[in-house]
């Protein structure tokens, strides 16, 4: 038995003509909503945010037709991505400090130990 192909299904589907209805909607059961958290990465979490926050959150999200919480996702996303940015350069930088450091103390010891040998 073959199923008969809805024409223009396709871009139904990508423009929300199909599978956008409110009618068609319902909670997905906990093994579900569990499985596609664990396969997209993501965990819920609870948090406290100013209203007005979230208002302007909302404003610009509906700027860019996006919801406020993908958005917000961007914004942790990119702050925490440039933090860890500054923190590898931080410690980078405090390697080649210690490397300096390291390369002149033991120069320092290399000609002791040269001295010590010539006088030996």
């Amino acid at each position: 038995m073959s199923k008969k192909k809805i024409e223009g299904t396709v871009e139904a589907w990508e423009s929300g003509e199909l599978g956008s209805s409110i009618e068609h909607a319902r909670v997905a059961p906990p093994e579900i909503a569990k499985a596609v958290d664990e396969a997209m990465g993501m965990q819920a979490i609870s948090i406290r945010l100013q209203n007005d926050l979230i208002e302007e959150f909302k404003l610009i999200a509906g700027r860019y037709g996006i919801g406020y919480q993908p958005l917000m996702r961007k914004a942790l996303t990119e702050f925490a991505r440039t933090e860890l940015r500054k923190l590898a350069f931080e410690h980078s930088k405090e390697i080649e400090r210690l490397s300096k450091q390291a390369t002149v103390e033991l120069e320092v010891l290399s000609a002791a130990v040269s001295k010590h040998k010539a006088h030996a």
